[in-house]
């Protein structure tokens, strides 16, 4: 009598015009929670270049930096790197250290949250993010802005991959490509905004209304199935569906009830801690080549990027790097919308091809052979795809690997991998970033 809460399933072909639209709006939903959930964690990576731009100030010491200035260059670093004082990893390890703690150990109580609580906070984190970072008077205001952003990114990915088990296979498509889509749109708005000459500070507002758009979607685009436990606990819901059967039971003998008893809560009772370490172990052939692919990918993008510096291009420095990140979530766009096309189950393929990259790009900045930043805009593309190819492909396969019973846990604490990559990337980056900005 097995009640996992799970309906996780390639979908079948509808039996309806009502099921067709159900199942086209759960989809839906989904592409633009991941939309909504990425969007400020991408715009604060954007926007890294800016957050970190020294400026002159009549009113302030030459050691306070302009929270979002939008200045060429960095007039008092004499490397030819054109470094900024502080690296962008900076901006990197506080975007991603936070959700990192969450994922390490949110999964383990996560349950008792219901999920309808869990989005409505991380509605507000995300706003306040954004409010935080557009009216910052200092460095250390807007790394906090950029906490809250990862806490809210956090928390909504380990919570919406978790949710997608309550509803068929195809919405981790419309989830993945939506967080692709968070990517180019988050990076591309920025970059056009900023460049056509909004202030940072008014870019970042207009992007409040992203939050709102994730308002709108889980509580009126998503067919919540009866299972989901939208406003009461995972505990609260097992102890329904226990009583329940318990109550089927009275009238069979008492040896026979408390046999059944038994198999119902190994079957629909919260896992156990021995169960949740012996669901990671079997995870860790997924994380591993996961959190490799992150790692160089996030060594280049927050590490090498903004030293890939081309003083002869028509585009300034701040410019070169922002286009950077544009054209790399364009390939993590292209990759996380491929799954309905191409499945790929050996990820380490791509984590050696991610780190092959990292190499290139290394000691391209190290001899400085690269003759355009056009070929730096190719390279990153190719960057983008692997990683979101990488994503996309991973849960795919827990999803359809991992037993109904494990598998809601499986996808939240899987999503550690990305998240632990990058942090280890940023915490890279500072030694590189310090050596070249020395030469």
């Amino acid at each position: 009598m097995e009640r996992s809460g799970s309906v996780n399933a390639d979908p079948g072909p509808p039996s309806d015009t009502n099921g067709r639209f159900t199942q086209w709006r759960n989809w839906a939903g989904f592409w633009f929670l991941g939309l909504c959930n990425n969007f400020a964690y991408v715009v604060m990576l954007s926007a890294a270049h800016d957050i970190l731009v020294k400026q002159e100030s009549r009113n302030t010491t030459a050691s306070n930096f302009e929270t979002l200035g939008l200045q060429v260059g960095n007039g008092s670093n004499s490397s030819r790197y054109d470094c900024n004082p502080v690296s962008t990893a900076a901006v990197l390890l506080a975007d991603i250290l936070p959700t990192l703690v969450l994922k390490l150990f949110a999964p383990f109580v996560i349950h008792k949250m219901p999920y309808g609580v869990r989005v409505l906070l991380c509605i507000v984190m995300a706003s306040s993010s954004f409010l935080l970072v557009s009216f910052s008077s200092s460095v250390l205001m807007s790394i906090i802005g950029v906490i809250f952003a990862s806490f809210s990114s956090g928390l909504g990915e380990l919570s919406f991959l978790s949710l997608s088990v309550f509803f068929t296979r195809d919405v981790l498509e419309g989830w993945g490509s939506g967080t692709g889509g968070a990517g180019v749109s988050g990076a591309l708005l920025y970059s056009g905004l900023t460049q056509a000459g909004l202030s940072a500070r008014v870019t970042l507002l207009i992007m409040l209304v992203v939050p709102f758009f994730m308002f709108i979607s889980y509580f009126f685009l998503l067919v919540p199935p009866s299972l989901l436990p939208q406003w009461r606990s995972r505990e609260t819901e097992y102890a329904v569906v226990g009583s329940e059967d318990r109550r089927q039971l009275m009238d069979e003998s008492e040896e026979e009830e408390e046999q059944e008893r038994s198999t119902i809560e190994r079957t629909t009772g919260p896992l156990t801690i021995t169960e949740k370490l012996h669901v990671i172990k079997g995870l860790l052939r997924f994380i591993l080549p996961l959190g490799l692919v992150y790692l160089a990918e996030y060594f280049i993008n927050q590490g090498l990027m903004e030293l890939l510096y081309f003083p002869n291009f028509s585009l300034s420095h701040a410019e070169q790097y922002r286009w950077y990140q544009t054209l790399y979530q364009l390939g993590v766009l292209l990759s996380r919308s491929s799954l309905c096309c191409l499945k790929i189950r050996k990820i380490w393929v791509l984590s050696l091809l991610q780190v092959l990259n990292a190499v290139i790009l290394f000691v391209a900045v190290l001899y400085q052979f690269l003759p355009s930043a056009w070929l730096v805009f190719v390279i990153v593309l190719y960057e983008g795809l692997l990683g979101g190819a990488a994503y996309v492909n991973t849960f795919y396969f827990i999803s359809k690997e991992i037993k109904d019973r494990h598998r809601e846990f499986a996808m939240a604490a899987s999503s550690v991998g990305d998240s632990l990559g990058i942090a280890l990337a940023g915490a890279f980056s500072f030694p590189v970033h310090r050596y070249f900005c020395d030469l």
